[in-house]
């Protein structure tokens, strides 16, 4: 389908109700809930972003801000990615359905696996040693779940599995907005 007129077919992503730039944060966060209270009440709610990342935690709040406004109102939620949806802003556009995600012309998702920096100290008894490694330990890999959880939501409905997500994203997988099309990752382009 050629997009270069494509934005007549869906007149109601022209002015989005919640328009989000910038790195996925507490800021980012409370612009968002702002934003969301400030819309109508009734009818569809697009929703924007342009981002090259951020805060994943904060990605998953608005996300599951948009799945409960769904569930409890019933309510068509759309998205529409900007630019560049890079990580953080991937995890927020795994919140909607494919059917219901949209990018402009030449935009790109970025997706890689989520990152972590950190040192652990060891210094003590020899007993209470194990339990500070046991206990970054967990924190991966409950930090490998909620990763994992947020890597089927994107693909699903998509023709892309999760197993190739899960391959592709150590290497940071760029994805063009036409080949998202053709993934269907995104219904379509504007």
């Amino acid at each position: 389908m050629n997009s270069s007129n494509n934005a007549n077919n869906y007149p109601l992503l022209a002015s989005p109700h919640v328009q989000l730039y910038g790195t996925v944060d507490d800021a980012m966060y409370a612009s968002f809930k702002d934003q969301v209270a400030a819309a109508p009440a009734e009818g569809p709610l697009i929703f924007s972003i342009t981002t090259l990342g951020g805060d994943p935690e904060m990605a998953r709040a608005m996300g599951d801000t948009v799945r409960l406004l769904r569930e409890y109102t019933g309510r068509e939620t759309l998205f529409l990615g900007k630019v560049a949806v890079y990580s953080a802003g991937a995890t927020f556009m795994s919140a909607f359905p494919v059917d219901k995600r949209f990018l402009t012309r030449g935009s790109r998702l970025m997706i890689h696996e989520r990152l972590m920096n950190s040192t652990i100290q060891l210094s003590g008894p020899l007993n209470t040693l194990a339990p500070v490694l046991l206990a970054k330990l967990n924190e991966i890999q409950d930090s490998i779940r909620i990763q994992d959880e947020g890597f089927a939501a994107l693909v699903e409905g998509s023709r892309v599995t999760l197993e190739e997500l899960k391959a592709k994203a150590p290497s940071n997988w760029y994805v063009e907005a036409e080949e998202a099309r053709e993934l269907g990752l995104v219904l379509d382009l504007i």
